[in-house]
């Protein structure tokens, strides 16, 4: 289609549709216009589990793989499973290694990378993170630095998702300052109420308070949490949704429009906020609750120009009402279990799409994704239940897993030998069960946590047989 102009063929209207032809980020573009950087090498900025399974999908297409490891992690298996490896962040602590952009981008810039992938954890949701790969030339395989800017901040991504019809909690709408902002609320809502990190997640600085004698120690504990966890003490305050399904939907987005889903996981397993069992898809939902929570997940990512993989997470009360919490803008810990029953490698995806691939172009359209039986991860972690699940440290002496037909290991450090340090992580081994339906997935892992034989540490393994 060509601009007309009293009749003639306008220049300017040509060079104007050749612009919108190369730059679009419609749903409509087509395959031949796309813009295609292929990546020759991949940085991952994270260790252990989540590093190896960037670097095997990066192998299978043919792309090299840089490792970076702290002083401390000397001798761990991520560092053997890439081509190259590289210390950073020589004299930090543990953790603030893996946290010090310069010696990454450093590292990148020096040795050809073309893209980070951050994991999970670490930098994965810091949007200067993000920035500063792209200021340095490098990708990075993730949302755009805004988009990871307003997910990352709770209260804006709320009313993001406010814009966009999709319901939330009652809550504030924006930080709270003083504990009598609080109190308002709660005469306003009632009790409970839950105070949440407006910058952070995994489950710290957050205080669910039952009644108003509890307000003000919950307020200054909730306040330290966040201030020490992420630099930022500031929080939110919603409306606690009692025994409620913690329900999220995979969605997948690309740079011209395109926003996918891959259906839903129940996390409603978890411990001090933190999930320990996720099962994919959850079980008994109803078909159209299915539908609105979906429906609200593609919704709300179009509306930000969401581009690569992410979670978008609901909390489902008893009515069956369902409630926005907040969008993860990263690759999940159990994304595992929605590979397994879509049969989509995400990972694959998320660097195709860097790339710059169209979902369509690879194959990904709506109608084309099915459920194929159920999936359960459980998490192996080095914790002793009898000192309240505690991280244990120590040599692993003897190590078995559990194996066989319709069983999936993700790990790292999961091996004879392997000394498991108190800097990190206490996560050892994924395990992940698929059945063609929840009971048979339930048996085979039930079966597989109990041929598991671990001596030297302590290990928490949980049993699935409340899922059958």
């Amino acid at each position: 289609m060509l601009l007309q102009v009293g009749g003639k063929r306008s220049a300017l209207g040509l060079l104007a549709i050749r612009r919108v032809w190369s730059m679009s980020r419609s749903a409509h573009t087509t395959p031949q216009t796309l813009e295609y950087k292929p990546i020759k090498k991949v940085m991952v900025a994270n260790r252990g589990e989540i590093a190896i399974r960037v670097f095997r999908a990066c192998t299978e297409l043919g792309i090299r793989t840089v490792a970076v490891y702290s002083e401390q992690d000397t001798g761990q298996m991520h560092r053997q499973k890439a081509d190259e490896a590289y210390l950073i962040g020589k004299g930090l602590p543990p953790v603030a290694a893996y946290l010090h952009i310069p010696d990454i981008i450093k590292v990148a810039k020096e040795n050809g990378v073309d893209a980070i992938h951050p994991g999970y954890g670490f930098l994965s949701e810091r949007a200067d993170f993000a920035q500063a790969c792209m200021d340095a030339g490098v990708r990075f395989i993730g949302p755009t630095p805004d988009v990871v800017r307003k997910m990352g901040d709770k209260v804006e991504a709320r009313a993001i998702a406010f814009s966009a019809g999709v319901p939330v909690v009652p809550g504030t709408d924006g930080p709270i300052s003083s504990l009598q902002q609080a109190q308002e609320f709660s005469n306003s809502y009632g009790f409970p109420i839950i105070f949440k990190a407006a910058y952070g997640g995994g489950g710290r600085g957050m205080r669910v308070v039952r009644e108003y004698e509890e307000l003000e120690e919950n307020f200054q504990r909730a306040y330290s949490e966040a201030l020490t966890a992420f630099g930022n003490g500031a929080l939110f305050v919603e409306k606690f949704i009692e025994k409620p399904r913690h329900i999220e939907v995979q969605i997948l987005g690309d740079k011209y429009g395109n926003v996918i889903h891959l259906y839903e996981r129940d996390c409603s397993i978890q411990r001090r906020h933190q999930k320990v069992v996720e099962i994919a898809p959850a079980a008994h939902l109803d078909p159209h609750l299915r539908d609105r929570l979906t429906a609200d997940s593609v919704n709300l990512a179009r509306q930000v120009g969401y581009e690569n993989a992410g979670t978008v997470e609901f909390l489902v009360d008893k009515h069956g009402k369902h409630y926005f919490i907040e969008v993860n803008s990263r690759l999940q810990v159990e994304h595992t279990v929605t590979e397994e029953i879509t049969d989509v490698d995400l990972v694959h995806a998320q660097l195709r799409v860097c790339e710059g691939r169209s979902l369509p172009e690879l194959g990904l359209k709506q109608d084309k994704i099915r459920i194929n039986g159920y999936a359960i991860q459980c998490r192996v972690t080095t914790e002793d239940p009898a000192r309240g699940f505690q991280p244990d440290t120590g040599r692993l002496e003897v190590f078995r897993s559990g194996e066989g037909m319709g069983i999936r290991l993700d790990s790292a450090s999961a091996f004879q030998g392997a000394v498991i340090s108190p800097h990190y992580d206490s996560l050892l081994v994924k395990v992940i069960a698929s059945g063609k339906d929840l009971p048979a997935a339930s048996a085979k892992m039930s079966r597989a946590l109990a041929e598991f034989r671990v001596r030297g540490v302590k290990v928490s393994l949980f049993s699935t047989t409340g899922c059958r």
